[in-house]
């Protein structure tokens, strides 16, 4: 199947992005809480989707959460903890890329845990999210599969674009040798913690543009309510001439001809 093409890709965004404004408003207006998790391998297209999800909304009421590794304090707390402290308040959608998964994922695979914090962790992240849920908070789970031909072309264009270089790390380049240990712990993963309260959705992120207007489209009808219909609003007129701005001091001001 060819590549979505960037022009009907935008035309079907576009149609979204009024969607999406509608669904903030009715979470601010309502006073939920809403969490989507996005999980997946290295380079399936996390951090565009969630680019793609905040461009139209109020960065008042939506955040994004990418925690870097546990400091030595954070190592000897509950491993949940560090969590909890980015969950939304009323009103607020939080998005995270990557997150309590990290200990059935990388941490795992990597051997950055023991084998009883893995455990653990399968058999306390069912209790935990069931917590969440009974409070009121939504959950969402998506996990962006990609297969590895498709990862490995990213890897090699992010590898000659200096300005995409950043996004490989150390243990991106040792996952590359571990693809099926990944899928397996995947599959372990959903395994033990897909629930009727807290459900996974898988995605083919093989197409990022495809896949996000997927994930986008299947969000909004996975959370279907919206607030009220938005008023127009009526600028009134100003009084008097339109001002410009004027300081004392014209050296302040900067031109790209300089």
């Amino acid at each position: 199947m060819k590549p979505l093409k960037r022009k009907p890709y935008n035309h079907a965004l576009d149609a979204l992005y009024e969607d999406l404004v509608a669904l903030q408003r009715w979470i601010v207006a309502r006073g939920q809480r809403v969490v989507v998790i996005f999980e997946g391998r290295d380079a399936a297209g996390k951090g565009g989707v969630i680019n793609t999800l905040l461009a139209p909304l109020n960065a008042r009421q939506v955040r994004s959460v990418a925690l870097p590794r546990p400091t030595d304090r954070e190592a000897t707390q509950w491993y949940f903890q560090r969590y909890v402290a980015h969950l939304p308040a009323a009103g607020e959608l939080v998005l995270f890329d990557r997150s309590w998964y990290n200990r059935a994922g990388v941490e795992h695979v990597m051997g950055f845990c023991t084998p009883a914090q893995y455990r653990r962790f399968l058999t306390a992240c069912p209790v935990f999210e069931k917590m969440l849920v009974d409070d009121g908070i939504i959950l969402v789970k998506y996990w962006l599969a990609v297969d590895q031909e498709r990862q490995e072309e990213r890897f090699a264009e992010r590898a000659s674009d200096p300005l995409k270089r950043w996004k490989i790390s150390p243990i991106d380049l040792k996952a590359r040798e571990l693809y099926a240990a990944y899928g397996q712990a995947r599959d372990a993963m959903i395994a033990a913690t897909h629930h009727e309260w807290a459900p996974w959705f898988v995605v083919d992120f093989n197409d990022q543009r495809q896949g996000r207007l997927d994930l986008i489209a299947h969000l909004l009808r996975h959370l279907p309510e919206r607030a009220p219909p938005d008023k127009p609003l009526r600028l009134p007129r100003l009084r008097g001439a339109p001002g410009r701005e004027q300081l004392a001091d014209s050296q302040r001001w900067i031109n790209a001809r300089d």
